[in-house]
């Protein structure tokens, strides 16, 4: 069997949805972008690249008619290069680099670019009854918001709001150190004069998110603060065949040992991470002391909480630059991110093994093992 490695990581700034400094670029020219980038810092060749895999959770209006191939003729990509657009919610260019890596494994394809954009200022993001309208009855469960579930993981978990403050600020704080030295300059792709990451809050404190209400629950918990932010950006990687990065001169970030995918109860949404961790793990052969370095998509500060304390996750280990609290979460581009900057955090590190794993929205979990085999 082929193994698949990652060849490159680019990203563009995470920017606030509708006031950050990207709400006038239109995602399909974000994601050309950030793809260009991708190809020109990795020097691979053009006509080697089989397929263009994007996530995007909301494929409609701007970021409809298949954005995957839109984008091929926006980045000068060779005619031939194929293009599709997937949607397996917030981890959707996670999934891109899971399909890459079950078609390198087959042999069907040496190169792909896996990644997402979420333009969250310009397509109206939220549940349309329409076509399922007996979900609301019969599946009501489907037409929960994120943040209600955030509260049932809180609630269940006896996670209380001084906690999740904690964790954000933290976030925050690791952010902030990341993006004022500079950890963040070789995987962001300059948008627009744009460099810089729209969210972090260097100054988050807990006496400011204690004046701040709770949004989702009136006698819950949970805040915009200790919440990811609607985000506008794009993210993308190289999955290549090894050999084919070897025998090209790729810098090989990292090589993927395992995937997974498993459902939930929805209404415990939050707590995907766990049960795709530990099925990833099993068939690494690893266990979670074996991983180094943990990018865990903070959706919520409660869920991230929650798995981390079933994972047994040494808290050290985990969003080192930060995550989504402070970083934002543009749903179709955070599963590219995450896999690519653990990827680029064993270089970084000189460690061994990366855990990239993320919830998903209606109840589901995804995982990526990484192995630095540099």
């Amino acid at each position: 069997m082929f193994k698949s490695v990652i060849a490159g990581y680019s990203r563009s700034p995470f920017t606030i949805a509708k006031k950050g400094e990207l709400i006038n670029v239109k995602p399909d020219e974000l994601l050309s972008e950030v793809i260009k980038n991708l190809i020109s810092k990795t020097k691979i060749n053009k006509t080697d690249i089989e397929d263009v895999i994007i996530g995007c959770a909301f494929p409609e209006g701007e970021q409809g008619f298949n954005i995957g191939k839109i984008v091929t003729f926006l980045s000068d990509m060779n005619v031939k290069t194929a293009g599709t657009t997937i949607n397996r919610w917030c981890g959707s260019s996670m999934e891109a680099i899971h399909i890459a890596a079950g078609k390198i494994s087959m042999g069907a394809g040496k190169a792909f670019i896996c990644g997402g954009v979420e333009s969250m200022s310009r397509v109206t993001s939220g549940f349309n009854p329409l076509p399922y309208p007996k979900s609301s009855t019969e599946n009501p469960h489907l037409y929960f918001t994120m943040g209600n579930t955030a509260e049932n993981v809180a609630k269940k978990y006896n996670i209380d709001r001084r906690a999740q403050q904690e964790f954000a600020i933290s976030s925050h704080q690791k952010a902030d150190e990341a993006q004022s030295n500079g950890k963040f300059d070789k995987e962001i792709t300059i948008i627009n004069n744009c460099s810089k990451d729209g969210g972090i809050r260097p100054n988050s404190n807990h006496e400011i998110l204690d004046g701040l209400k709770v949004i989702f629950d009136k006698n819950g918990t949970v805040t915009a603060a200790t919440s990811s932010p609607l985000t506008d950006g794009a993210a993308t990687t190289l999955v290549c065949e090894e050999q084919y990065a070897k025998d090209n001169n790729l810098k090989i970030l990292g090589r993927i040992v395992s995937t997974a995918v498993e459902g939930c109860d929805p209404n415990y949404m939050g707590l995907g991470p766990i049960g795709a961790s530990q099925k990833a793990l099993k068939r690494a052969d690893l266990s979670i002391n074996d991983i180094d370095i943990v990018e865990l998509n903070e959706a919520f500060a409660s869920q991230s909480l929650a798995c981390i304390k079933d994972l047994e996750i040494d808290l050290k280990k985990v969003n080192l630059d930060g995550g989504a609290i402070s970083l934002g979460h543009p749903l179709g581009a955070t599963g590219a991110r995450i896999t690519g900057k653990a990827a680029d955090l064993l270089i970084r590190e000189n460690k061994k093994y990366a855990l990239a794993t993320q919830c998903i929205g209606y109840g589901m979990g995804i995982a990526t093992i990484i192995e630095n085999i540099n």
